[in-house]
């Protein structure tokens, strides 16, 4: 099992979860993020006075999926969240040793 971390533009989350909807990704966790990377932000005017916004807003999602899914998951966040601008994102792919579904204590991949 793999879980697949990646951080996207908030308004293409929608796009993005159809998506692994259709291919039959089970379940995912999204959290409202907020951060930077070679951007470093970005300057904003209000009110007349120009502000320094350090941190952009994101969203991260949270998939773990078996081995053989990994390369259609990644490759569906690619074409989806991809808006061929600077601050799309980043996608993360760590090993997963174990799952267990507390409610009936199944484990492993039935447990996705």
């Amino acid at each position: 099992m793999k879980k697949i971390e990646a951080i996207i533009k908030p308004f293409k989350l929608d796009e993005v979860k159809a998506a692994l909807n259709e291919i039959g990704v089970a379940g995912m966790t999204v959290t409202e993020a907020k951060g930077f990377g070679r951007q470093r932000g970005h300057k904003e005017i209000y009110r007349g006075a120009e502000y320094q916004v350090d941190f952009i807003p994101k969203m991260k999602l949270e998939i773990v999926v078996v081995e053989p899914m990994v390369e259609a998951v990644v490759k569906i966040i690619l074409e989806k969240a991809n808006t061929g601008s600077i601050g799309d994102g980043k996608i993360f792919i760590l090993p997963v040793e174990q799952a267990v579904r507390i409610r009936t204590g199944e484990s492993g991949k039935e447990a996705l």
